[in-house]
């Protein structure tokens, strides 16, 4: 465990050759603090959202007005958590951009939920989700074509720089945003909640794993007592 500040953190699972503000498209999961059911509960293999559970869809789904070059993916809430995939698709020229046109895809199944068996192929009907074609994704490369050369000064990885671009349109300023917007919409009308301070979040790296991770999403409520999540 390494130590910033004199204190201990938990190193970080994203990939570090990796810039989470690129294009791309992402597979986020976010829990419930102690996995405690605030979203509501599975009845007949479909979720029955709770109050809190209908502020978290609503705002889920108004992402794209808050962030205009994110595109939804599939998405559904949970009794403990949510599933959604965010692709990133900023004009050429834009900020981390990919400079091509494309949606872009990593190469890394290290970085949060997604690959393995029990979070990412199984997965039903979402009610209320916004379903999208699968992204055009490119095939990985070390990193976009129009990012600057790297000074050959700065040995940082860029997992270390993407700490600079918190609140500049990456995965985490976006996630945090929705995370905040979600506790004080609740806290506002006196319902319970939490969260967990950290999300998973997942490089899609092809159309066959976009494909694969959308059918999870939709199936989630039906697998629910099989689901990794699963609490009683």
């Amino acid at each position: 465990m390494e130590k910033y500040k004199n204190k201990y953190r938990i190193p970080s699972a994203r990939a570090q050759w990796w810039d989470y503000g690129w294009n791309g498209a992402y597979f986020v999961t976010i829990c419930t603090r102690n996995r405690v059911h605030y979203f509501g509960e599975i009845r007949g293999g479909k979720m029955v959202l709770s109050p809190t559970g209908v502020i978290a869809d609503i705002l889920w789904h108004e992402i794209p007005h808050h962030s205009p070059f994110v595109q939804l993916g599939d998405f559904v809430v949970m009794p403990n958590h949510v599933h959604g995939i965010l692709v990133l698709n900023k004009p050429q020229g834009g900020d981390g951009n990919a400079g091509t046109g494309e949606t872009r895809a990593g190469a890394d199944g290290t970085d949060g939920t997604g690959t393995n068996g029990t979070d990412g192929a199984d997965g039903v009907e979402t009610g209320h989700a916004l379903s999208l074609h699968p992204p055009r994704i490119a095939a990985p490369t070390d990193r976009p074509s129009s990012n600057p050369v790297a000074d050959p000064a700065d040995d940082r990885t860029i997992g270390q720089k993407r700490f600079q671009q918190i609140g500049k349109n990456t995965v985490s300023s976006i996630v945090g945003s929705y995370k905040s917007a979600v506790t004080k919409h609740a806290n506002r009308l006196g319902l319970e909640n939490g969260r967990q301070p950290r999300f998973h979040d997942h490089i899609i790296r092809s159309h066959a794993e976009y494909q694969r991770i959308s059918d999870y999403i939709i199936r989630n409520p039906v697998k629910w007592q099989e689901d990794k999540f699963y609490s009683a």
